[in-house]
């Protein structure tokens, strides 16, 4: 099965003059947005930025005392591949990337993260990045389950607002994940006359947003323009809601494997599609909308604040990190349970018991139909 790194060996000498920019073009450019540029990417927004193809050299180099490299051996085998294809393909290596920013706070608990793409025609990609591998990262994303915005939502909104009138440009906002919701909510909360700049948002397999948000003037106006990609088994992607219409990609892997974009299938130069959601799917989607809608928000901040408190005092700064050492972090959920006082166990109690409740009523509720 063909995925993003097949359509840049099969079509990657396709200038965008040739053939227009495309879906898959947009996930390949989200993904991008992964890769730490820091000190190679400017911050500063103009067309003196780098070329993909020169960006991917400075990374790569493992020459002695290069300080970039540090960057790129940690990266999968697949987003290595990525940077190869992306340094000699035609249509990409010399798009320009500018406007890098890599903001990371832990005591603001925002992880944020945007690249701007050039492509050479006339229009600009500003890609948001999804969440990395940082404990901090997930839990602002559980964050937008009890509040909105998240710090990533309002540093969004306010780069877009930067951006945009120094582009001068067209717009596409894009990114995976995390990122989708990011382009997503800082398209619907700029100014009206930045959103009449954008030619559409990509939202790949990313949250959607609270209902009173859903219902602002500002995603009304945006929400015809809103391009939403999810698995057929998507998790993330159905978390909150998505008002708009939305198209189900095939993927090679299963269950939260789906999320990973380089298991999309792609024929020629578009996604394959399915036609309707796995059970799972619709069955995590529903459970998590009535646990959210039984449960008070104040409640699942508790809830989630109180998680994140245990796993920050493990050490473990990422989610890998964390998972390496399961069973010693385990007993420290144990003492730390043991040692909390009769109310706070009560709540944590009463969350995932609602949690618990709501998925078994789910398991009994009949099929329903989906958008696409």
């Amino acid at each position: 099965m063909a995925n993003i790194l097949d359509y840049l060996r099969w079509r990657g000498d396709i200038p965008l003059a040739q053939s227009p920019f495309n879906d898959v073009d947009n996930l390949i450019l989200a993904r991008l947005s992964y890769i730490k540029f820091d000190g190679i990417v400017p911050e500063e927004i103009g067309p003196m930025g780098i070329e993909i193809g020169r960006a991917v050299a400075l990374l790569r180099d493992p020459a002695p005392g290069n300080p970039f490299s540090v960057h790129y051996d940690p990266l999968s085998d697949d987003d290595k591949a990525l940077l190869s294809l992306l340094e000699t393909s035609e249509r990409f290596s010399k798009m320009i990337l500018t406007g890098y920013v890599n903001d990371f706070d832990p005591d603001a608990e925002k992880q944020f993260s945007s690249l701007t793409i050039l492509p050479g025609d006339a229009t600009a990609y500003i890609a948001f990045r999804g969440t990395d591998n940082t404990i901090v990262g997930w839990k602002e994303d559980f964050n937008m389950s009890f509040t909105t915005p998240v710090p990533a939502q309002t540093e969004a909104v306010r780069h877009l607002k930067t951006v945009a009138p120094l582009l001068g440009l067209p717009l596409r906002v894009g990114g995976h994940s995390k990122g989708g919701n990011l382009a997503v909510y800082s398209a619907s909360f700029c100014p009206e006359e930045i959103q009449k700049k954008i030619i559409c948002v990509y939202n790949n397999d990313g949250p959607g947003l609270d209902q009173n948000t859903i219902s602002k003037d500002g995603y009304q106006r945006m929400k015809d323009r809103i391009i939403t990609f999810v698995p057929q088994s998507s998790i993330v992607g159905m978390m909150l809601e998505h008002e708009e219409d939305y198209m189900i990609v095939h993927s090679t892997q299963t269950g939260m494997a789906q999320h990973d974009p380089y298991s999309w299938e792609v024929l020629r130069c578009d996604f394959v599609t399915d036609g309707r959601l796995t059970n799972g799917s619709r069955f995590i989607d529903r459970t998590l909308k009535g646990w959210v809608a039984e449960v008070d928000a104040e409640k699942r901040k508790f809830f989630i604040d109180t998680l994140y408190e245990i796993i920050s005092s493990t050490d473990a700064k990422t989610v890998r990190e964390f998972s390496a050492s399961w069973g010693k972090n385990a007993l420290t959920f144990a003492r730390a349970y043991k040692n909390m006082d009769e109310e706070t166990r009560t709540i944590l109690r009463e969350v995932v018991a609602a949690l618990i409740r709501t998925a078994r009523e789910n398991l009994t509720l009949p099929s329903i139909p989906v958008k696409k």
